[in-house]
């Protein structure tokens, strides 16, 4: 699936996150290793700092846990 600029710039407004940096992260994600905790911290610390939203220690520790143990929940209502 290819996403238009319009997407992007959508996105953009809403979150004044820009479309590199958006591709940036998406290709992070592809090329790491999410079984890796320093690849889930590096990840974890960039959508903080793009969202301005701070990630406690102990909450950052949780969203590891829960990822490494395969305890993300495959359906996204369930997060909720």
């Amino acid at each position: 699936m290819e996403l238009g600029d319009s997407f992007f710039k959508k996105v953009e407004k809403k979150t004044k996150v820009d479309k590199d940096t958006i591709l940036s992260l998406a290709n992070k994600l592809q090329q790491g290793n999410m079984k890796d905790e320093s690849t889930l911290r590096e990840v974890i610390h960039s959508l903080s700092k793009m969202t301005g939203k701070s990630v406690s220690k102990d909450r950052e520790d949780k969203i590891i846990k829960t990822i490494l143990n395969d305890e993300v929940p495959k359906n996204v209502e369930k997060m909720f």
